[in-house]
């Protein structure tokens, strides 16, 4: 595989076109003087298997799964199937462009690539917001969590502590991202597979979970106002939160540009998220709800930590912390790897500027990680300033910016398998199922959830944020987006020329 980038352009004035050899001259240098502009296929199966298993487990889970359980009761579990369903087929599109587009760009590029110039500016920014205020979150849940052992330390201070150990690993290699990865997802799976392996030997031999107030059994799950205490409202109301712990699954995407194997490893990563979701969610609350009842869940402080207290593990708090922590840990690296790599593809469209197209010498946007690390550094002014707040009040914003990325990833998709028939292209590789109604199905879905955001009193205030974010995005690109950050951008078709569409029915 070439470690050349795919997304192609015109150069904009003043700057030589991109050469041969994957290099582009710096505007106002020396005609000798070059800038890479390629980034190193550093990421192997073991690597990008293991961010798809973790992707999964983050703040969503541990931090928000029991604000969701409140309010739909043990039907959250159904908000969790159909909402890990939908996310299924957002990842199947996304996962059928990155095989045949393997850009670092990803989804920005898709749009840009499908929808129109606007569409990738307006999808890129919009995601490199998304993880900018999910990092926020994440490193004030890891502040929280790092309290627990050291309650006399200000949070800020593990904030700015994390924030630059971190910053300082990205900018060595993507290996070393994706060795981080590997260890961290490692210890969140072998953490959530204990947990519902302890929960179910809870249920079978009938131990008494730690702080339950009767007996453990499935029973649980009807026998405290049945399976939707709170109605069908309740369930609406849930998926705010439900979408948002699946936020960052689309990471996944991103990794296709530095994959040593993109058209291997991203279907096998893609294929795992129904199985992550039943597992990691489903299988995992359906063991809590089974052990305590619903209404009792989070008020007792974490449900996770007395299920190693009913099995008489003394130090199940502090495994529990470490795990967190792991996972906190975790989702920031992702948080700062994946804005980076997108704002590495708005610079190559012209809509970002060309600085954070250049890469180090090891390959990584550097300066893309030192903007991450900067934005993350107001996370410190806020958890000095209004540390109670800052959580869930970002946490909404978050799902509002995430769902209109995947919103933007289905409509890109649809374009391009329109445009496939249209052509006549070989047919793709890695296929989207049930095209088209699946797709068009998820969309719809996708702005019901927006629509329950704007339906709640707690959550509106990211509707009114998200239309503000985008308005001043529309505008931003009126003005300021000029030369060929108006062209639609040119992405190499890598998909195998034996293959070809089925005539339509």
């Amino acid at each position: 595989m070439p470690q050349a980038q795919t997304a192609t352009h015109p150069a904009p004035a003043g700057e030589t076109a991109g050469k041969t050899d994957g290099t582009a001259a710096t505007p106002g240098r020396g005609a000798g003087a070059v800038v890479e502009t390629v980034l190193s296929r550093g990421l192997n199966v073991r690597h990008i298997r293991f961010m798809a298993l973790g992707s999964a487990i983050g703040t969503g889970l541990f931090y928000g799964s029991a604000s969701a359980i409140q309010m739909a009761g043990p039907a959250v579990l159904f908000a969790y199937m159909i909402g890990g369903a939908a996310v299924f087929m957002v990842m199947r599109a996304l996962g059928e462009m990155a095989v045949r587009h393997p850009v670092s760009g990803s989804f920005g590029q898709y749009a840009s690539r499908y929808l129109g110039p606007m569409a990738g500016f307006v999808t890129g920014w919009t995601y490199v917001f998304e993880m900018a205020i999910v990092a926020i979150a994440d490193v004030t849940a890891f502040s929280i969590y790092m309290g627990f052992w050291f309650p006399a330390v200000e949070r800020w201070i593990w904030v700015l502590a994390i924030i630059f150990f971190l910053a300082a690993l990205n900018l060595l290699s993507v290996k070393v991202f994706g060795e981080l990865e590997f260890w961290f997802s490692l210890i969140k799976v072998a953490a959530i597979i204990a947990m519902i392996v302890g929960g179910a030997a809870i249920i079978v031999f009938g131990f008494q979970a730690g702080g339950a107030t009767v007996a453990p059994g499935l029973g649980n799950l009807v026998e405290h106002g049945g399976m939707f205490p709170n109605g069908f409202e309740g369930l609406l109301a849930s998926f705010a939160v439900v979408m948002f712990a699946f936020g960052g699954i689309e990471t996944l995407g991103i990794t296709a540009g530095e994959a040593a194997d993109p058209k291997s490893v991203i279907p096998k990563a893609v294929n795992t998220v129904p199985v992550r979701v039943l597992l990691f969610y489903v299988l995992t609350l359906g063991v809590l709800m089974s052990l305590f009842p619903w209404n009792e869940i989070g008020t007792n402080g974490s449900p996770f930590v007395q299920i190693f207290s009913g099995l008489g593990i003394p130090a199940a708090p502090h495994i529990l912390n470490a795990v967190v922590i792991t996972a906190a840990l975790s989702a920031v690296n992702s948080d700062i790897f994946g804005a980076g790599r997108i704002l590495f593809g708005l610079a190559r469209q012209g809509h970002a500027p060309a600085s954070f197209g250049k890469v180090s010498r090891h390959g990584v946007p550097w300066l893309t990680v030192v903007l991450m690390t900067g934005i993350l550094l107001v996370g410190v002014v806020l958890n000095a300033v209004i540390p109670e707040d800052v959580f869930l009040l970002i946490a909404s914003i978050a799902t509002f910016a995430t769902v209109w990325v995947w919103a933007m990833i289905l409509a890109s998709h649809v374009a391009m398998k329109r445009e496939i028939t249209r052509k006549g292209l070989p047919a793709s590789e890695f296929p989207s199922p049930w095209w088209p109604a699946a797709s068009v199905l998820t969309i719809v879905f996708m702005a019901l959830v927006i629509g329950i955001l704007g339906a709640f009193e707690d959550t509106r205030v990211a509707l009114y944020v998200g239309a503000v974010w985008l308005g001043l995005l529309v505008l931003a690109y009126r003005f300021w987006v000029r030369g060929h950050g108006r062209v639609r951008a040119e992405l190499a078709d890598e998909t195998s020329q034996l293959q070809q569409v089925p005539a339509p029915r």
